[in-house]
């Protein structure tokens, strides 16, 4: 028994439920097959979403304790629930899964729990069920990258799963991995009472940042308590009756060493998720990248089309969802685009790290002649009240120009004010724009302004 539809698509993740939404708004039939019970993807259930409630949830607990006697406000008895955080997690979780599942069912599309199966051109096969289409979109998401010598159980040696649900604060932590999962999940357990080490391969952390961004970063996570290895290679990891013992040794070559501890995160990276796509039955063969796909999210294969993490380009949920809906929009024959300059990153631990377009060091690669505009949070009036002053706003400018070609920001909330730079760059702005664009006062966004007026040296505040 079959049934048809105009577009069937495997992944109930940002990219999947938002190409889901927009095809039904769109007036398409549409399938959207998703394996897990809940729909929302890596993304809503086991990923952004649980880690920043705990997050959140971590960060308000180390302010009270740290901070609010120097705000006058005298806190006693302060305990931690881990259990009740747990919970608040879950909650958030259920709340947000079932809001995409009321989306899919005002949008009328129909969703199958299973594990979606191509099975020749124009088919998929979901718990036996046949779905007939002309369109089918790959939208499966990725995985944890594994590391040799480093067996995840998810009770001991964990992936960023495990890392949402441990039952207990651990007195030790060993993270495998400086970038954006590792430094969050990292931080959270530190807040609540964990001695975390992170061990990364390359000599710096937050590869692919701002250089000034990462360096900045790692001298305020050294001083809030997080200890570095850098530059050193995991070469394995013991488990021991009472403890793991984890093995490494220069990157660049020399002795091994040994580091005990109680919990080891490995997070090294995520990789395209294709396990039994049947990707073959329709002449698709993905390498180490995933999917290819065409500039129109179209694979070698007619009528196959692919998008989010499971194809080229960053690993965000945002990107996945803007691909979504355009890859939709051209399938219903209209003109779907998604700007691969302007796709923000975010890291989501205290204070924030946020950019947007080009680096440093990607401009100055490509010969590309630019100015630089910089202000410190130290200087900014809202900041300074708040008592939340580590970090600064850097805007890059063409020499020639002043067009925004990046902007990196490291501050609390600067996840949110990088969406301002964002909508700047997307329509052209030069940094004089924003340096004339009025700014409430007091407010943290003002240091954007600030560091905008920097390009051209006619900064304001100091």
């Amino acid at each position: 028994m079959s049934e048809t539809f105009d577009v069937v698509i495997i992944g109930g993740g940002p990219g999947g439920y938002n190409c889901a939404t927009r095809c039904g708004q769109l007036g398409l039939k549409v399938a959207l097959i998703e394996k897990r019970d809940k729909l929302g993807g890596t993304c809503l259930n086991v990923g952004c979403i649980p880690s920043k409630a705990l997050l959140h949830a971590s960060e308000l607990y180390e302010t009270a304790g740290k901070d609010f006697a120097g705000l006058g406000i005298e806190v006693t008895g302060l305990k931690l629930n881990l259990e009740n955080m747990l919970k608040q997690k879950a909650d958030a979780v259920t709340g947000l899964t079932n809001g995409v599942a009321y989306i899919m069912k005002k949008n009328k599309v129909t969703v199958f729990n299973g594990h979606g199966r191509i099975d020749g051109p124009g088919r998929v096969v979901v718990n036996d069920k046949v779905l007939e289409a002309k369109n089918i979109v790959i939208a499966t998401g990725s995985e944890p990258t594994p590391l040799p010598g480093v067996d995840i159980d998810e009770d001991r040696v964990v992936s960023s799963t495990g890392a949402l649900s441990l039952k207990a604060v651990p007195k030790r932590m060993i993270v495998i991995g400086a970038g954006i999962i590792g430094l969050e999940l990292g931080s959270v357990w530190r807040r609540l009472g964990a001695e975390v080490t992170v061990v990364e391969y390359l000599d710096r952390i937050l590869p692919g940042a701002d250089g000034e961004v990462a360096k900045q970063a790692q001298r305020i996570f050294a001083k809030q308590g997080i200890d570095f290895k850098l530059g050193m290679k995991v070469t394995g990891v013991e488990k021991l009756k009472s403890k793991l013992k984890l093995s490494m040794q220069p990157a660049a070559g020399g002795d091994s060493e040994t580091l005990d501890t109680d919990i080891v995160l490995l997070s090294i990276g995520r990789r395209p998720y294709t396990e039994g796509l049947g990707l073959e039955t329709v002449g698709v063969t993905p390498d180490r990248r995933g999917v290819i796909a065409n500039e129109h999210y179209q694979t070698s294969a007619p009528g196959v089309w692919v998008l989010g993490d499971v194809t080229t380009g960053p690993m965000l949920a945002h990107k996945a969802e803007d691909e979504g809906v355009a890859c939709a929009e051209l399938i219903a024959g209209k003109a779907g685009h998604v700007n691969y300059d302007i796709i923000p990153g975010v890291v989501y631990t205290k204070p924030e790290i946020a950019w947007v377009g080009k680096t440093e060091e990607e401009l100055k690669a490509a010969g590309i002649a630019y100015k630089t505009g910089k202000f410190p949070f130290s200087a900014n009036s809202r900041a300074k009240t708040n008592h939340e002053t580590d970090g600064f706003v850097k805007i890059l400018a063409d020499a020639a120009t002043d067009q925004v070609l990046g902007a990196h920001l490291i501050g609390v909330g600067v996840g949110e004010i990088v969406a301002e730079i964002c909508v700047a760059m997307e329509f052209g702005a030069s940094s004089e724009d924003i340096a004339r664009t009025c700014h409430a006062h007091p407010t943290l966004t003002e240091a954007v302004r600030q560091a905008a007026m920097a390009v051209e040296g006619w900064t304001m505040q100091m």
